[in-house]
């Protein structure tokens, strides 16, 4: 099935784009260059990623920790 567009809507000029960015990337003559940097860069920004969120997760349970409630019922009062 064959997809036209016109260029000038939306879906036509991303259709028109990504088959300029297809045939680009199949006359390259390094094919495979781009995608290990492409994987390389992404598995640096995922660490990171995952780097920032064990911190935040860390710091919400030290401040949940550090949190009183008076109202929760304290196990061995001794008040009848």
């Amino acid at each position: 099935m064959f997809l036209s567009f016109s260029p000038l809507t939306p879906q036509g000029f991303l259709l028109m784009e990504l088959r300029r960015r297809y045939s680009r990337a199949r006359s390259s003559a390094d094919l495979g260059a781009s995608a290990i940097e492409w994987v390389i860069i992404t598995a640096i920004l995922v660490a990171l990623a995952a780097g920032v969120g064990v911190i935040i997760v860390r710091i919400v349970n030290q401040k949940a920790g550090e949190l009183k409630n008076p109202d929760t019922p304290q196990v061995g009062g001794g008040n009848p």
